[in-house]
Formats: C-alpha cells, sequence, structure tokens
C-alpha cells in the first residue's frame, strides 16, 4: 500500500504535501509553545481569562459567569456538530469519486489524475476533519469541567489563599478549553488548503502560505489583538 502511494504522488505532490505539514506544525508550535505565544492572541487571552477569574471569585452571584460558560459551550457544541456534518459529506462524496475525477478535469489548470489518487486526498481532507472534531469534543469536555469549576469556586469571603487557588484553576481550564478550540479551527483553515490539492499541487502550496499568512496576522498582528492587549 504504502509503495502504491509511492508512486502515485509525483515530486511536486510530496513536496506540496511537506510544506503543508511543516506550516501546520510548525505555526501550532509557535502560535501555541513557543515564547513568541505569549504575545501573540492566545497569550493576551490568557491575561484576559485571569482577569475573568479575579473577578469571579469576588463575585457574590455567579450567575453572568455560567452564562459566559453556557455561550463559550455552545459556539464549540456548534462546530462539533458542524464537522460531523463535513465528514458524513466527505465520506459520501468519496462513493462518488467518478464526478469528482470528471469535475476536476474540467476545471482550468487542473491536472489529470487518477481515482486512487482522488482517494487517497480525500482521506487527508477526512483526517482533517476527524482531527477537528476530536479538538472541538475535548474542548467541550474541558469547558464543562470549567463549569464544574465555577460551581466548587468557595463564595465571596473566603480565605484569600483558597479564592486564589480557585481562581487560578479557573483561568487554567479556561486557556485549556479555549486553545483545543483553537486548534480546532486552524484545521478548519487547513482543510479549505487541502481542497485547492484536488486542483492542482501549486494551488495547494498557494494556499497553505496563504492561509500562513492570515492565520499570522490574526494572531500576532491584528486590531484585535491590540483591542485585547494592555
Amino acid at each position: 500500500m504504502l509503495q502504491r502511494l509511492l508512486t502515485l504522488l509525483s515530486p511536486l505532490d510530496w513536496g506540496a504535501l511537506a510544506l503543508f505539514l511543516c506550516s501546520w506544525l510548525g505555526y501550532s508550535y509557535v502560535a501555541d509553545r513557543a515564547k513568541r505565544s505569549a504575545l501573540g492572541l492566545r497569550g493576551v487571552t490568557h491575561l484576559r481569562r485571569i482577569e475573568w477569574a479575579r473577578e469571579m471569585t469576588q463575585r457574590e452571584n455567579r450567575i453572568t459567569d455560567a452564562s459566559l460558560i453556557g455561550d463559550l459551550k455552545a459556539s464549540v457544541s456548534f462546530y462539533a456538530n458542524a464537522t460531523i456534518y463535513i465528514i458524513a459529506g466527505l465520506i459520501a462524496v468519496a462513493g462518488t469519486l467518478e464526478r469528482v475525477v470528471s469535475f476536476t478535469e474540467e476545471l482550468p489548470f487542473a491536472r489529470q489524475t487518477s481515482r486512487e489518487l482522488l482517494e487517497a486526498k480525500m482521506f487527508v481532507l477526512i483526517g482533517i476533519f476527524i482531527f477537528a472534531y476530536f479538538k472541538f469534543t475535548w474542548s467541550l469536555r474541558q469547558f464543562n469541567f470549567l463549569s464544574i469549576l465555577l460551581g466548587a469556586t468557595p463564595p465571596k469571603g473566603s480565605a484569600s489563599d483558597v479564592l486564589e487557588r480557585a481562581g487560578e484553576r479557573f483561568a487554567l481550564m479556561s486557556s485549556l478549553a479555549g486553545d483545543e478550540f483553537n486548534r480546532g479551527i486552524r484545521a478548519y483553515y487547513y482543510g479549505f488548503a487541502v481542497l485547492g490539492w484536488f486542483v492542482h499541487p501549486g494551488l495547494f502550496v498557494a494556499l497553505t502560505l496563504a492561509i500562513l499568512a492570515v492565520l499570522w496576522r490574526r494572531d500576532f498582528r491584528s486590531h484585535t489583538l491590540h483591542a485585547l492587549s494592555d
């Protein structure tokens, strides 16, 4: 099977796929784990979550906090449900690849391709959205845990060290859930890049670089980052 796949993909296909993987994995490291991530949306949003946790521990009535968590859960749940439909749709398309072959052949600059190669590309695309689904559902579970931490937070007026520890746990869990949600959204972006691969590896490369530029600008150069920063 592996040998067959090696013969199906041209050197240009392999190069485009390698660039795609390096772009996704490399950017994920920079945005989520490198020191520079503290300067982007992830790091700044974590600071705002810490402020939220501090305010939460000082409130007598925490209905507002519960409502905010509910809104976050609803957003993640929407994406998780939508991803299931996308995966089902892609699997259905995989069963009618003859039509996809005829459609791509009519596109300008499209390369002639075989059913086996289209199947390989389709499974790559399905795998990306399965990855996104796992990220969204794990994020949703973590927001459920956040609700538990909210309910377990001692009332206002408790010992300051107890409230501080509760706030730290709350902020950390909120950030962990948000990070998983961001990774799922990022998978959506890179899934769009793979669509270009069905037309031509060159378009795949162009879309990968364009998405990398969009993600970088939004995380590190956007007006949203400026508004959230001190």
